[in-house]
């Protein structure tokens, strides 16, 4: 599952990775001379959800696949602060004893494909109409597709019902995916919600400068029509310092000016009814429903750009990709193409209670799951945008956190366009 505390991990450990990719090329697989016999890493425990559901995974496709092809799988969890599979990552590279098959989260696919640590597998994989576009994106690299998401994940703005209603906000004024709030009308709900409560109205999880940044408030940017870098990703001033960009920012600031959010919120705010509002991803549904079930919450789709009206959300999560290393690319192709098909997909995403990455496992989940997962679904299909996929994504990531954070800082950075253009110049340090 893609919890706040992965996506908060995933800068540190890419920066790590990244570190030992550079310069290397993949060696010798260590995964001996048989063809038939794949080796695959998983970030992830045995005995965690998605752990058991690989585990079924890899015993149906030993037994279901026709070539008499058998995998194996080494679990090596993440730890705290993101080693662990990284560090085992990083260790084989340094000895050129990678699996056939390995995990990598969304972002580091141009770092790895960069440095020839995996290899384009696009020739292997079978229907790929039914993957979702923003899964197609983030595991494409020069025209290339080298990784395959095999679960999505989304943010949403969650709402306290009791909340709402208290402050004379009906459902007829609530949006919804064909009719979001724009900016100006967002801020009127939030300057209600503020005034009634005589306090932040939402955790915008400011205080968060990690990955959240980039992948919350990113789609504020590109709801205005801004970018963070050109399609290339080789230009960032022009880009990042537009005026869309800017107007993005603004937002953001002035939420922040006019005591609408925070950036040093209270711990579990919405969970204990201190904010009607909370920006967070699907792994907030699975906390509600388990630890908070007295709060009555919805969600609801993130606000647009007044002069675009256009809806965007954001997408993301890990991803299955072979090695470049290995010889057995039929076998590991086969494993990859098994594991991201459908059926598998499903029992992963159910397991795991996560966004799936295929349009027919959507169509799928839709009847099975709760209603704000359906949102969450319906929001991700409509309207998903992928990060950008950049071989030095860690460093643009770092760079678009701090640029949130002194954003709102007002006071000390008053004139948004003069920060926006300094940080443009940031960022382009980093670009190819």
């Amino acid at each position: 599952m893609m919890k706040k505390w992965k996506l908060g991990m995933i800068v540190a450990a890419a920066a790590l990775s990244v570190v030992a990719l550079a310069g290397c090329t993949a060696g010798k697989s260590s995964s001996g001379a048989d063809d038939k016999n794949v080796t695959m890493w998983v970030h992830f425990s045995k005995e965690d959800p998605e752990g058991k559901a690989m585990v079924q995974n890899i015993t149906a496709f030993n037994k279901e696949n026709k070539k008499g092809y058998k995998a194996t799988v080494q679990y090596i969890p993440r730890s705290g602060s993101g080693g662990g599979y990284e560090d085992k990552i990083n260790a084989a590279l340094n000895s050129n004893s990678l699996p056939d098959v390995l995990t990598l989260d969304g972002p580091n696919t141009a770092a790895y494909a960069d440095s020839k640590i995996i290899q384009p597998l696009g020739k292997y994989i079978t229907k790929k109409s039914d993957i979702l576009p923003s899964i197609i994106d983030q595991g494409t690299y020069k025209g290339k597709l080298y990784a395959v998401g095999y679960s999505e994940s989304g943010v949403g703005f969650y709402y306290n019902k009791k909340m709402f209603k208290d402050a004379g906000i009906t459902e007829a004024e609530l949006p919804t995916l064909d009719k979001p709030w724009t900016w100006d009308q967002f801020n009127a709900i939030l300057k209600k919600l503020t005034e009634k409560y005589q306090g932040p109205a939402i955790d915008m999880q400011l205080s968060d400068h990690s990955e959240m940044a980039i992948y919350s408030l990113a789609p504020f940017v590109w709801s205005a029509g801004g970018n963070i870098t050109n399609k290339a990703g080789t230009k960032a001033v022009g880009y990042f310092d537009s005026a869309a960009t800017q107007s993005a920012f603004k937002e953001i600031q002035d939420m922040v000016k006019n005591g609408y959010t925070t950036i040093s919120p209270k711990q579990k705010g919405f969970q204990t009814g201190k904010y009607a509002m909370l920006m967070s991803g699907s792994w907030t549904i699975q906390e509600l429903d388990k630890q908070y079930k007295d709060i009555s919450y919805g969600i609801l789709p993130y606000p647009v750009s007044p002069k675009t009206k256009k809806l965007v959300s954001p997408t993301g999560s890990w991803q299955y990709a072979m090695s470049a290393s290995t010889t057995k690319t039929a076998a590991s192709g086969a494993l990859i193409d098994f594991l991201s098909a459908k059926a598998q997909m499903y029992r992963t995403s159910m397991a795991n209670t996560v966004l799936p990455a295929r349009k027919s496992v959507s169509d799928e989940m839709m009847s099975k799951v709760t209603e704000p997962m359906r949102f969450l679904i319906k929001q991700n299909q409509e309207s998903g945008h992928a990060r950008p996929v950049l071989v030095k994504y860690p460093q643009v990531s770092r760079t678009f956190a701090e640029t949130v954070t002194k954003a709102t800082y007002y006071k000390e950075n008053p004139d948004i366009s003069a920060l926006m253009k300094k940080q443009a110049q940031e960022i382009q340090q980093y670009l190819k």
